[in-house]
């Protein structure tokens, strides 16, 4: 069964997105840890990380870096947090979260609410600052 992320891939479920290659998706979670936390994906559905094979492990990685610097570029913060978690949705993915202090990268506390229009106005604002 495709998971929720190839669903989005696919076009069968809607997103924020921010960015698209070829090879990888960035997109806003829709229940997100702090302002700014976008997901970064292989459009390949992998559940494990470091089972991506090495080319697209590291086009995932380098896209990553560049939907980190539009993002730091929208949402003010010291640093693009990153994490790769990978328990909840069986496909490879990255979160970057736009981060102060270390505890805002925590996935256990209350997410943060954001409307329709928030969400889609944010994805935009990152989308026009990448490179």
């Amino acid at each position: 069964m495709a998971s929720i992320f190839s669903k989005i891939v696919a076009g069968e479920i809607p997103c924020y997105k921010v960015a698209e290659t070829e090879d990888c998706l960035a997109f806003l979670d829709v229940s997100p840890i702090v302002y700014g936390h976008v997901l970064v994906i292989p459009k390949k559905e992998v559940d494990y990380i470091f089972d991506l094979d090495d080319e697209l492990f590291v086009k995932l990685h380098l896209f990553s870096k560049k939907v980190a610097k539009a993002l730091k570029k929208v949402v003010p913060c010291v640093k693009i947090g990153v994490a790769v978690v990978g328990v909840d949705v069986p496909h490879a993915h990255i979160h970057l979260a736009p981060i102060n202090k270390g505890s805002e990268l925590a996935f256990d506390k209350e997410r943060v609410n954001l409307t329709p229009k928030e969400f889609k106005e944010l994805a935009a604002k990152i989308a026009a600052q990448m490179d």
